[in-house]
Parts: structure tokens; C-alpha cells; sequence
């Protein structure tokens, strides 16, 4: 018999939810190490910075085991996830604004980070560092909806129908949003690159 045919399969999300629910932590674990990449990767993208990314990533998968039995499987657990993760990030968003509008600006955690002077292509780090500056800047300029539907389609990797499930409104809203969202990135991108 060959490795791969003694191979287990991985469980599935659902598997692991009702392991969770029976105390399980070893399935805890594995599904937070199954998840946490795309959630950092919406949660970053919405929030432009690495430490606000980080809490709302981690209030996200707090919300979602206090909530576990919530979890009707109408949707995969990672639609549901990253549906908690994107409110978490757009609820700390909006009181980071709130802070920031009363405390005169925004903090030195949310400057962008310096490139690595020691990475092998200077200019091509530092060029990275300021397409990501102003794609971030971009996004920040959406409104919340259609920040949150093209972030979870373009970073999430979620279809239009499990944007329209995590979310609860209509494919054509979700085509709408991103449509606009794309919209206005490429004149908001357009007139940060022109030369």
C-alpha cells in the first residue's frame, strides 16, 4: 500500500466545528491554522495596518467560538468566518476614524512600514511598498459595503454567492458593489500613478 493510500483526509470545516462544540481544542486549533491566513488577508486589507489587522483577526475567531452554536452550516465555516472577521475589522475601523478624529491624527502604529533596506532589489521593494501604500489609500476612500464585498472577493477568494451569503443580500448586490468598488479604484489609482 502506498503512503498516499494510507494517508487520512484531512476533516472537513463542519467536522471540526462538531469536534469544537465536544471540546475539542486540537480542532480548534486546526481550524484557526486553516483560516487564519485569509483572515489576516481581509482583515489587513480593510484596516491597512498590521496591528489593527491582528485584533480584529483574533476578536473575529473569539466571536465565532462564542458564537460557534450560531453556525447553522448554510453557508461553509469559512464564509461565516470571514463574514465575523470583515465586521470586526470595519467595527475597529470606525472607532479607530472616531479616535483618531478626537486625538488629532493617526498614530505612529499606523504609519506605513519602512522597507527592509537589506532586501535584495531596493527599488523594486520600495515600489512594492508604495503600490501597497496607495492601493490602501484607495480602498480606504470606499465606502464600507463595497470595501468589504471586494475585499472579501479579492483577498477572501469568495465567489459571488458566498459574498452574498456571508453578507446576506443578493448576487446582483454583490455585483453592483463590486462593480463600483472596482470603479472607483481605477480612477483613484489612476490619478495616484499618473505621471
Amino acid at each position: 500500500m502506498t503512503r498516499a493510500a494510507c494517508a487520512r483526509p484531512e476533516p472537513t470545516d463542519e467536522v471540526l466545528v462538531g469536534r469544537i462544540a465536544r471540546g475539542d481544542a486540537a480542532a480548534l486549533d486546526v481550524l484557526f491554522h486553516r483560516h487564519r491566513a485569509v483572515a489576516y488577508r481581509v482583515a489587513y486589507r480593510l484596516l491597512g495596518n498590521e496591528p489593527d489587522a491582528l485584533d480584529a483577526v483574533q476578536d473575529g475567531f473569539v466571536n465565532a467560538l462564542t458564537h460557534l452554536g450560531r453556525f447553522g452550516g448554510r453557508s461553509s465555516f469559512k464564509t461565516w468566518l470571514l463574514r465575523i472577521v470583515s465586521n470586526a475589522a470595519l467595527d475597529l475601523g470606525r472607532s479607530r476614524r472616531r479616535r483618531d478624529a478626537r486625538f488629532g491624527g493617526p498614530s505612529a502604529d499606523d504609519m506605513p512600514a519602512v522597507p527592509d533596506a537589506r532586501a535584495a532589489d531596493p527599488d523594486h521593494t520600495v515600489y512594492r511598498a508604495d503600490l501597497r501604500e496607495m492601493l490602501s489609500a484607495a480602498l480606504a476612500e470606499l465606502p464600507d459595503a463595497q470595501r468589504q464585498a471586494f475585499v472579501l472577493h479579492a483577498d477572501g477568494g469568495l465567489t459571488y454567492q458566498e459574498i452574498a451569503d456571508t453578507l446576506n443580500i443578493a448576487v446582483g448586490t454583490v455585483m453592483s458593489r463590486l462593480f463600483y468598488a472596482r470603479q472607483r479604484l481605477k480612477e483613484s489609482l489612476a490619478h495616484r500613478v499618473a505621471p
